[in-house]
C-alpha cells in the first residue's frame, strides 16, 4: 500500500469580500480546507506554510496533524520538502467547498502517471493542486499554484502523457468565484458563517 499525503498549502490570498478582514477571510478558507482534508481516508494530512504563516497554520491544524515549514509557498517547494511518502498531493487552501472526491481524483492517476494537476476553475491561470510520485521527477518545473497552467507542466514532461489533468475546482479568488458557492453543499462551515455575519 502506497503511503500517501495530502497537503493544504497556505498561499497568499489576494482578494476578500468587501467588509471582511482579509486575514479573517484567509483563515476561514484555510480552516474549511483543512477540515475537509482531515476527514479523508487512507491518506495523511499536512499543512504547509512559510515561516510568517506559521501562526495561521497552528490556528487551523487538527490534533496530530503536522505543520511543514517551507521556504516558499509553491507546490514545488512543498513536494521537495516531503519525506517518507510514496505519493503526495498539494492543494490550495482557498477552496473551502472542495469535495473529497476531487482530491481523490488528483491522486488516482499516480498509479500510472508521474504527475497530476487539477486546474483552478474560472478566469485566469492557476491550479487547484498538483500531485506527484515521490521522489519528485527531475523534470517537474517550478509550480506556483496561482500562476501555473496544466500546459506548462505537460510541456516540461518527457512525454505529455506523463502528466494527468484531473477535475477542476474553484478557488476563492474574486467575486465571480464567491458567487459559485452553493449553500446546499455540505461543508465550508467557517466560510459560510463568516459570510452570514455570524463570526
Amino acid at each position: 500500500m502506497a503511503r500517501r499525503v495530502v497537503v493544504a498549502l497556505l498561499g497568499p490570498v489576494a482578494w476578500a469580500p468587501p467588509g471582511i478582514d482579509p486575514a479573517v477571510w484567509r483563515a476561514a478558507l484555510a480552516e474549511d480546507v483543512v477540515d475537509l482534508l482531515a476527514t479523508l481516508q487512507e491518506v495523511e494530512t499536512v499543512i504547509a506554510a512559510v515561516s510568517q504563516d506559521r501562526s495561521l497554520a497552528e490556528a487551523v491544524v487538527w490534533p496530530g496533524m503536522a505543520v511543514l515549514e517551507v521556504p516558499e509557498a509553491t507546490g514545488t517547494a512543498v513536494l521537495a520538502a516531503l519525506t517518507g511518502y510514496d505519493q503526495a498531493a498539494v492543494v490550495a487552501a482557498d477552496a473551502p467547498d472542495l469535495p473529497g472526491l476531487t482530491v481523490g481524483k488528483l491522486l488516482r492517476p499516480l498509479t500510472t502517471r508521474s504527475v497530476a494537476v487539477a486546474p483552478a476553475e474560472g478566469a485566469g491561470p492557476g491550479l487547484l493542486g498538483v500531485a506527484s510520485r515521490l521522489p519528485v521527477p527531475g523534470w517537474l518545473p517550478e509550480i506556483d499554484l496561482d500562476t501555473a497552467l496544466p500546459a506548462d507542466v505537460r510541456r516540461a514532461a518527457p512525454h505529455p502523457g506523463d502528466v494527468a489533468v484531473t477535475a477542476a475546482w474553484r478557488r476563492m479568488r474574486g467575486p465571480a468565484d464567491l458567487a459559485t458557492l452553493d449553500p446546499a453543499v455540505e461543508g465550508w462551515e467557517t466560510t459560510r458563517a463568516l459570510l452570514s455575519g455570524h463570526r
